[in-house]
């Protein structure tokens, strides 16, 4: 999986007027936790941070902080605007090399499926999806073959297996289908 690095300063714990102060300078108030380590806050960048935030794409973000620190974290939840979209808080869960990581990572539909051929309609209900893998097995994405997808058949999240990686979600999730139409031979 690729790596993106982002600078971040550290920053005190603050009442609202603080961080309100951190937003109006282009400032995201963030947060890192997770591997044993305490709870560390900081801010970084809005701009650079829509490199991670505004991108189907999924990453390792490399952190480093004003102190000299670095760390290895994956994105853990975001907060936006209800109006305008923008980047209210990051929280960033620190990761290693040892242990599974949880992350979303985007599909790759490749083939054309023989029920598109007969007149059917091709449908993708999921865009990505979450595994589970130590970090050198972690892919930039999952390719899904649907060559041989016929009309009224599905793939399901059970039906995919991947080396090394466990997919977390739901069994019974559709992640695209083929769908008759007036046109489709039956």
């Amino acid at each position: 999986m690729k790596h993106i690095e982002l600078k971040g300063q550290v920053r005190q714990a603050g009442n609202k007027a603080v961080i309100k102060a951190f937003r109006r300078q282009g400032l995201v108030p963030c947060n890192l936790y997770g591997m044993g380590i305490d709870n560390i806050l900081f801010t970084v960048n809005a701009k650079e941070l829509k490199a991670v935030t505004d991108t189907p794409k999924s990453y390792i973000v490399d952190l480093v902080l004003d102190n000299g620190q670095s760390y290895t974290a994956v994105l853990h939840e975001l907060q936006f605007h209800p109006v305008n979209d923008s980047c209210l808080h990051v929280d960033f869960l620190a990761v290693g090399q040892e242990k599974p990581i949880a992350i979303n990572v985007p599909l790759v539909i490749s083939g054309h499926a023989v029920g598109v051929q007969k007149g059917g309609k091709f449908v993708q209900n999921l865009r990505s999806l979450r595994i589970s893998a130590t970090m050198d097995k972690l892919p930039d994405d999952l390719t899904i073959d649907i060559t041989n997808l016929d009309i009224d058949k599905k793939i399901k999240a059970s039906d995919v297996k991947f080396d090394g990686i466990t997919v977390l979600t739901s069994k019974d999730a559709i992640i695209c289908s083929v769908r008759a139409t007036r046109n489709s031979a039956k």
